[in-house]
């Protein structure tokens, strides 16, 4: 039997064998292709929607008449095709268009660099919704931990290199125009449950058939189990209501109390959402048209409102006298 004498050789790729040094550096060059819409598939837990709204159908309507005039963004995959980094609005646009194909700039991109520039090119759209910018920065933030070479962990505390001493969530924070604490509170927001998260992109979208809930009650039902999260809404979609930031936090602290399998009880959270919310309390309003005659330009909303009362008090007195 023969004996290995140890000798590891490096053989060249058959590629490298029949391809000039020029042919291959070329190979390594972005370029600008035409590439089939079916050729290019999407980023992996893409976390900004696709949405069929006006602002689509514009694009679609001006891809129809003009085509694609920026060229989206792909990367090669290994087991073949492209997949797409920047330009899945474009991408969906020009098969609604029914453009066969589109112009694509084909870069060599890690995994972590796809991540950074599809967070960053996404970041800039008019409207982004509170869960886009949960997973965004969250994908994002673990993307910079990542290059830092330490694993992601949940207090942001990797020092990336050449950024003189700053921790990765400060940059974060500085590249998005966001406050660390705002960052923070946005990647709680992965922890809820998409039936909660989805009253939360409400908030912004308003629609008026479906209940919403804002950003700081959210992050507290976060900290929720999810088990709890979901008796809460059911709870809300029978009462037709959100918590408040006050009741949210009240929640939050009962649920953390509990130890083990133990979880805050569907009566608990039915009891703290009866309570009284002082957005619930019946409100009188008048039309400011009607009573701004009587106040001088710039006269504060305070000030008007305690000379409304007076005068009424006053009415009463007047009233009172005549009765007698």
């Amino acid at each position: 039997m023969a004996k290995s004498n140890g000798l590891n050789f490096n053989l060249p790729s058959v590629d490298d064998l029949f391809s000039t040094e020029e042919e291959r550096a070329e190979a390594q060059l972005e370029k600008v292709v035409n590439l089939s819409p079916s050729e290019i598939s999407d980023f992996p837990n893409h976390p900004f929607k696709v949405r069929m709204d006006a602002a689509m159908q514009e694009m679609t309507e001006s891809v129809k008449q003009y085509g694609v005039l920026v060229p989206a963004l792909v990367r090669p995959k290994r087991s073949g095709g492209y997949e797409m980094v920047a330009g899945h609005r474009r991408k969906k646009a020009a098969d609604l268009a029914g453009l066969a194909e589109i112009p694509c700039i084909v870069r060599q991109l890690t995994d972590d660099e796809a991540t950074i520039i599809m967070v960053d090119s996404n970041l800039q759209r008019e409207q982004i919704l509170p869960s886009e910018k949960a997973f965004a920065y969250k994908m994002k933030l673990d993307a910079m931990k990542r290059q830092a070479g330490r694993p992601p962990k949940e207090n942001g505390a990797t020092v990336l290199p050449h950024f003189s001493g700053k921790k990765s969530r400060e940059i974060l924070a500085e590249q998005s125009g966001e406050s660390h604490e705002q960052i923070r509170k946005y990647i709680r927001l992965t922890h809820l449950i998409p039936e909660i998260l989805e009253l939360v992109d409400n908030s912004v979208l308003k629609d008026p058939d479906m209940l919403q809930i804002a950003l700081r009650p959210a992050v507290e039902l976060s900290y929720l189990r999810k088990e709890e999260q979901a008796d809460l809404f059911a709870i809300m979609d029978e009462m037709d209501c959100t918590p408040s930031h006050a009741q949210a936090i009240k929640m939050r602290q009962m649920s953390e109390a509990k130890t083990g399998e133990e979880r805050l009880a569907k009566d608990a959270l039915v009891s703290i959402m009866k309570e009284e919310k002082p957005n619930q309390k019946e409100q009188f309003k008048i039309p400011k048209e009607k009573i701004s005659r009587f106040f001088a330009p710039g006269t504060p909303t305070q000030k008007i409102e305690d000379t409304i009362v007076k005068a009424l008090e006053l009415y009463r007195k007047r009233q009172r006298s005549l009765e007698r």
